[in-house]
């Protein structure tokens, strides 16, 4: 199983701790909520990848300003970074053609799809995956729950062969971790890009009830998504649909763990989920930073910023910013409520994020109704951490079968 490792060597300068960066987000932050530097580590990055200016914000203000301006911040900057192993997809568009192709393939996350989902997928994949542990008394949670759930519900809900789930984790991986090994990451996409027309030719020849076969009868005045289109879509989605997932998963679990008293709380009351899945976002964001490229000499939040600047929107230091939350570096799923930005903001505001509660919650409820009494083993030392994608690497716990 390729589980991506986060390095822990520290970046940025030896500045940016992967284990802890929160530290350096609050300073830059009382520097000004955008800073000239990125938080970013190009260490690994090919030359023609690297922008040649950066900027960062780190405020919530800052952030949430510029991913609702489109036109002067834009995504196309990922056209010539993931894009180049992606194809051309919604990340990367903005404008009428992106509202155009947001809304072709969102048909295939409507509500109702999604109500049917969680009784017929997701907790059936969450159950038969615990029952390969539970009688065990012991399970890494990561290797054997957290990174294995969300792929096989992603695989069933495209409606591909569970003996294909080892090939497309690993090309998921690939492409999602192209900044360290471009050639293969480029082989993964050319993969993908054959298998995925294989089953774009079965879904025309005969329907299915999945995802795929919703891209390829979806029509919107006429108009339907091309090959491309789709299976371009389809190599987004996979590492989309297992990166975020299994690392809020892991996340929201490690932090329950260090958090005994929170922990109990939610196994004596399921209500409380929800709002634990929320703080765990807010306070361990999987995904800490997005890019956007400069369209125009402009000022945010004080700070000029040239026409062709890169400009890293660091969600984790926005998550965490002290003129929005009471006590930011806390993790407290009793807190009042206010509103994360850790599935971003404004047109390009995660197409997934209510599948991605749903699947986090759900894989809560399952290990809480079956299991009890977890204890967090210290082998392998268990922790939280990486940039921009943070997560625990291992999660060794023993437990108690419930009766």
């Amino acid at each position: 199983m390729d589980i991506p490792v986060q390095d822990q060597s520290a970046t940025a300068g030896d500045t940016l701790d992967l284990r802890d960066p929160y530290p350096y987000f609050a300073a830059k932050r009382r520097g000004g909520p955008v800073f000239h530097g990125t938080v970013m580590d190009y260490s690994k990055t090919p030359e023609s990848l690297r922008p040649s200016d950066s900027y960062a914000a780190v405020s919530y203000s800052a952030v949430s300003s510029a991913l609702r301006n489109n036109r002067v911040f834009s995504s196309q900057l990922y056209d010539s970074t993931i894009g180049v192993f992606m194809g051309p997809t919604i990340l990367a568009m903005d404008g009428a053609r992106h509202r155009a192709h947001r809304g072709l393939v969102s048909t295939a996350f409507r509500p109702q799809a999604l109500m049917r989902w969680e009784p017929e997928i997701v907790r059936p994949v969450c159950n038969a995956l615990i029952d390969e542990f539970a009688e065990r008394g012991s399970a890494d949670l990561v290797k054997e729950f957290t990174f294995e759930f969300p792929t096989r519900v992603i695989a069933a809900l495209l409606g591909l062969p569970e003996e294909d789930l080892p090939f497309f984790r690993r090309a998921a991986v690939a492409i999602i971790s192209y900044a360290d090994k471009v050639p293969r990451a480029l082989q993964a996409s050319k993969d993908l890009k054959h298998y995925f027309l294989g089953q774009i030719e079965q879904r025309r020849a005969n329907p299915t009830d999945d995802i795929i076969n919703d891209l390829v009868t979806a029509e919107i005045d006429g108009e339907k998504l091309t090959e491309e289109a789709i299976y371009s879509f389809l190599r987004l989605l996979l590492p989309a649909g297992l990166e975020t997932t299994y690392r809020s998963a892991g996340n929201l679990l490690w932090l329950l763990l260090d958090h005994p008293e929170q922990f109990r709380a939610v196994q004596q009351n399921r209500d409380l989920l929800p709002q634990a899945v929320e703080e765990g976002l807010r306070y361990e964001t999987p995904l800490t930073f997005v890019q956007r490229y400069v369209t125009e000499d402009t000022r945010l939040e004080g700070t000029d910023i040239p026409q062709g600047a890169v400009l890293d929107l660091c969600l984790g230091s926005a998550n965490r910013d002290e003129n929005r939350w009471e006590r930011p570096e806390e993790f407290d799923i009793f807190r009042t409520h206010i509103p994360h930005i850790s599935f971003t903001a404004g047109a390009h505001t995660c197409l997934g994020l209510h599948l991605a509660r749903m699947e986090t919650r759900v894989a809560m409820e399952c290990l809480f109704d079956r299991l009890t009494d977890f204890t967090l083993s210290s082998e392998g030392d268990p922790h939280i951490f990486g940039q921009p994608f943070r997560s625990p690497n291992t999660l060794p716990v023993t437990f108690d079968v419930v009766t």
